[in-house]
């Protein structure tokens, strides 16, 4: 399948699409899954700001609540825009601090254990995080990570994490998003409600959640928006300019690190329209024209986008289930 390409193809009526999506959610919390209202974790970035504030328009604010959960690697810039979103569209929150639980099941010792078998300095009061060490439009490298460490006065090291370290890491800073939904649930069954989940296109299409993280709800509004459609929901629905202007982030890592950085490989507004066209079948010569790629890069990029939605697949699936007369 073929079809028309060009920078603007992801331009929507905000408008419309918010009126569509709160009857989405007005008929599939109340007649669907037959709850009372829904809870949403709000992290203070985009994607959970305009879902908490379509999940408001849709259900009133009384149906809704937020739960902001911070933890120890967070500043308080994501928890302030949380509460300024809470309050600008009437919704009542309470915040949840995660740390003491992520440091009970050993969070942030398991992830400083395998950073210091990269970095033996590293020690109380430094930060960190990992980031992809290629790009995918220059490049026919298999890409790699590495992990910075800043120390208490400033110096900043860059070093290549063995894949044993990488997974370590993951494993241990995924308890992060698992435990949000955790007590996500805890107050949804407690009301009988619903848990909103927040991804956008990018995240859903593409793997970039948890599995029993992040990647678990009862409903996904914004699951079929690309990144560059969210803001403009986000800018239709007035909310904060924080939220506007804030570079997405993985917020799982002390040292900021932007989604492009850990997974994605490429800033939103370019990993949209090469999203959009590999799903709709562009050619990578036609994309590379309009974009001012050239076709390899663009081809580079297809292929990643095909290997990860394999993850993507592979985190979404049920469980296998041994049937009775395997």
């Amino acid at each position: 399948m073929t079809g028309a390409f060009h920078r603007g193809v992801l331009t929507i009526d905000p408008s419309d699409e918010a009126a569509r999506i709160g009857s989405w959610i007005t008929r599939t919390v109340s007649r669907e899954l037959k709850r009372k209202g829904v809870i949403v974790g709000v992290s203070g970035g985009v994607d959970s700001s305009v879902c908490v504030a379509l999940a408001a328009r849709a259900l009133g604010p009384d149906r809704v609540h937020a739960l902001l959960m911070p933890e120890t690697d967070a500043g308080s810039d994501g928890l302030d825009r949380g509460r300024a979103v809470c309050d600008a569209v009437g919704v009542p929150f309470d915040v949840e601090d995660i740390g003491l639980a992520l440091a009970a099941t050993g969070c942030y010792q398991i992830r400083d254990d395998a950073l210091r078998t990269v970095f033996p300095e590293y020690g109380p009061g430094w930060r960190q995080k990992i980031a992809l060490a290629e790009g995918l439009l220059d490049s026919d490298r298999v890409s790699y990570f590495t992990a910075t460490v800043e120390s208490p006065d400033g110096e900043r090291s860059t070093r290549r994490l063995p894949s044993d370290v990488y997974l370590a890491i993951v494993a241990a800073t995924n308890q992060k998003q698992r435990t949000r939904k955790m007590i996500e649930y805890t107050y949804a069954e407690a009301r009988n409600y619903a848990v909103v989940g927040t991804p956008n296109r990018l995240e859903y299409a593409l793997g970039f959640f948890v599995r029993g993280g992040d990647g678990l709800a009862d409903l996904k509004p914004i699951a079929h928006l690309y990144k560059t459609q969210v803001f403009a929901l986000a800018a239709f629905l007035e909310l904060p300019q924080d939220v506007l202007d804030q570079t997405p982030t993985t917020g799982t890592y002390s040292l900021p690190q932007t989604q492009e950085e850990f997974y994605f490989a490429l800033a939103y507004p370019q990993m949209d329209l090469l999203l959009y066209a590999w799903e709709h079948g562009i050619e990578p010569e036609t994309v590379g024209k309009e974009m001012g790629l050239p076709r390899a890069s663009v081809e580079r990029v297809y292929r990643d986008i095909v290997a990860k939605r394999r993850v993507a697949h592979r985190l979404s699936r049920d469980a296998l289930a041994m049937e009775r007369d395997a």
